[in-house]
Formats: structure tokens, sequence, C-alpha cells
């Protein structure tokens, strides 16, 4: 069983940046995919990016395309979500969840989950 705590989230202007972190323990696989998503009051949890827990491919969608960026450190097992040039539409919870799945993008591929970080984002 995996387990994740996120850290790292905050108040910040627009145009700042903010870095979130995920803790991750347990027994993880070296096929897994580590993903961040994050969900808006009143809104769908939605996919952000995502990081073979085995190497370093990442991939993200268009809408943080560029402004956000994941990385890892293996030795301690930490997962992180670089933000930049944050906008008030960032404004979310956000998750960090483990997948076995291939190309996990769906919040339904993701097997276990954190307890969510909130980040607001003002004007």
């Amino acid at each position: 069983q995996v387990q994740l705590v996120e850290s790292g989230g905050g108040l910040v202007q627009a145009g700042g940046s903010l870095r979130l972190s995920c803790a991750v323990s347990g027994r993880t696989f070296s096929s897994y995919v580590m993903g961040w998503f994050r969900q808006a009051p009143g809104k769908e949890r939605t996919f952000v990016g995502g990081i073979r827990w085995s190497g370093t491919t990442t991939y993200y969608a268009n809408s943080v395309k560029g402004r956000f960026t994941i990385s890892k450190d293996d030795i301690k097992n930490m997962v992180y979500l670089q933000m930049n040039s944050l906008k008030p539409d960032d404004t979310a919870v956000y998750y960090c969840a483990a997948s076995p799945v291939y190309y996990p993008i769906r919040s339904s591929d993701y097997t276990n989950w954190g307890q969510g970080t909130q980040v607001t984002v003002s004007s």
C-alpha cells in the first residue's frame, strides 16, 4: 500500500510561484506513475501532470504546460510540483496520487491518494 502526504500549499499572488511536495511511503513499484491533480470548488478533479516512478518521463495537462514542472527525489522518496506564473484559475486543492497504469490521466486510473493541499492564487 502506498501512502502519500502533500504539503506546501498556501496563498500566493498572481504571477508568483509555489512548490508542492508529496512524501511517498509504503510499497511502490518501478512501473508506477505519480500524478498531480487539482480540484476547484464545485468542479471535477482534473489531471495536472505525472512522472514515472522509474526514470524522469513527465507529461502535463495543456493548461499548465510550460508553467508547472514535476520532479522527484528518489533518495528522499519525494515528488514535487513546481508551479510558476500562477493564475487565479490555478486556485484549487492539489492532490498527489499513484497509479499502476502506463499512461494515467484519469482520476479513476489512480489507486492511492493523498489528503490534498490548498493553493489559493489572489489577483
